[in-house]
């Protein structure tokens, strides 16, 4: 067997892989034996048949199979004896392959295409500036979080009139044509009303003003206009709902109104905890301060992340090697078309250089993301995801069980691995170049990064 490479340029080569009959006889000839012993053939016992027959009705097929295994097994061991980094994987060279007989022939040649990875070298030094965008907090989203905090811990109280947002309790009864009760008819009781989704104002109207042991008749299917919702309100299989076409006559037990919480001692535990120090409401909107401070960071610091990219990216004009890279990207991905490929192109080849750059300062740096760091990194996923729902006192042992669950799916892994990467790179970049911090609102960061 013999292998050999020709370079074409920095970046692409062709590698010949020629494979003599020594090189897959003893393979073959024991794979044919063992379909001898195998093969049931008519006229034949068991493991008796002539070899000549075995040979000629599975030789060819035993014949590929072997050198495909050659094939694979050398080429591999060749990039790694020669230490290729190469992009991608070798493709078979149209141009220089020659056609094969495999009922005749008993040498091969194989000819491939091989992309070679650039050798990258990223400068960074304080002579590079780079900007840095502090976004303000303001007294607007300071009070925008209070009132979401007093909204989502409020309760429901009872009261003595229905307005345009109360919720009104009470039993329903189907009527006829003639209004009069239908004996079989649907009856629900103890029956949730939200005024405010009603659609038909007529409707909504008679709702509001309404006190206790009023009487409302009315058409649920139109004052809703969703045959789901009133299915669900009514409680009868969605079926009935679609014919349903009668007025009902609801008679109001108790109206419920949504009261905000105070802003108090109370909810800052409820909140933070029975060991909070927050205690007071400077205390209070000092911590959504920070909170949002914290949030806007990663804000922040994904703009730096996309700056950086987009200048080293240009600085350092890694060269790729693009006919081989497009295809190379149709033979892997069946189900992108030519078409596709070229509008995609430009950014995927940004992604590819970005990714040589990251991967040089992480060698310079010797960066690496260990299974403790992807754990926190998990935790805190499972943290942002509960106070998303204005839950802030977790135990830890429940932010473990939620990350570990998180890490078990390997596309989660891979992305929080991915991440934490980058984080590291982009945090050499900032340590390592100077920083120009300016400080703009969250309009004008909204617009910058439209």
């Amino acid at each position: 067997m013999n292998i050999s490479r020709e370079s074409i340029d920095e970046l692409n080569a062709v590698i010949k892989l020629v494979i003599e009959k020594v090189d897959y006889e003893k393979e073959v000839a024991g794979k044919l034996k063992e379909y001898r012993q195998q093969a049931s053939i008519p006229g034949f016992r068991p493991g008796k048949a002539p070899a000549g027959l075995i040979k000629k009705r599975f030789g060819t097929a035993v014949l590929v199979e072997e050198v495909n295994k050659l094939i694979s097994q050398k080429l591999s061991g060749y990039l790694v004896e020669e230490k290729l980094n190469l992009l991608g994987e070798p493709l078979p060279n149209d141009e220089q392959q020659k056609d094969i007989n495999w009922e005749s022939d008993e040498s091969f040649e194989f000819v491939f295409d091989i992309a070679m990875s650039p050798e990258v070298k990223v400068a960074l030094d304080k002579r590079s500036k780079y900007k840095y965008y502090n976004i303000a907090v303001s007294d607007e989203m300071i009070d925008q979080q209070v009132e979401s905090a007093v909204s989502q811990l409020g309760q429901n109280v009872q009261v003595d009139e229905a307005k345009n947002n109360s919720t009104v309790r009470g039993n329903f009864v189907q009527l006829d044509s003639d209004g009069n009760e239908v004996e079989d008819g649907i009856k629900p009781e103890n029956i949730v009303v939200a005024v405010d989704i009603m659609k038909d104002d007529e409707i909504k109207n008679s709702f509001i003003g309404c006190k206790k042991d009023d009487i409302i008749i009315f058409d649920p299917v139109k004052a809703f206009e969703n045959r789901t919702e009133v299915a669900h309100m009514l409680n009868i299989p969605k079926e009935d709902a679609e014919v349903l076409n009668s007025e009902f006559r609801f008679t109001v037990t108790e109206i419920l109104q949504w009261e905000k919480a105070e802003l108090n001692e109370d909810l800052f535990k409820k909140l933070y905890g029975e060991d909070t120090e927050v205690k007071t409401v400077e205390d209070f909107r000092k911590r959504i301060s920070e909170e949002i401070a914290g949030n806007l960071t990663y804000s922040s610091d994904h703009k730096f992340s996309i700056d950086a990219r987009d200048t080293l990216v240009e600085k350092t004009g890694v060269k790729l090697p693009e006919a081989f890279l497009k295809r190379w990207l149709i033979a892997v991905n069946k189900e992108l078309t030519v078409e596709q490929v070229e509008n995609e192109f430009d950014l995927f080849i940004k992604d590819l250089q970005w990714q040589l750059i990251k991967d040089d300062i992480a060698k310079e740096n010797e960066l690496k993301v260990n299974e403790a760091e992807s754990e926190e990194f998990a935790k805190q996923m499972a943290r942002a995801q509960y106070n998303q729902y204005g839950i802030y006192d977790i135990p830890d042992e429940q932010l473990e069980s939620f990350a570990k669950t998180i890490l078990e799916k390997p596309e989660e892994k891979e992305k929080i691995y991915k991440k934490l990467y980058e984080d590291k790179v982009v945090a050499v970049i900032k340590e390592k170049v100077t920083v120009q911090e300016n400080e703009i609102s969250q309009k004008e960061f909204d617009e910058m990064m439209k």
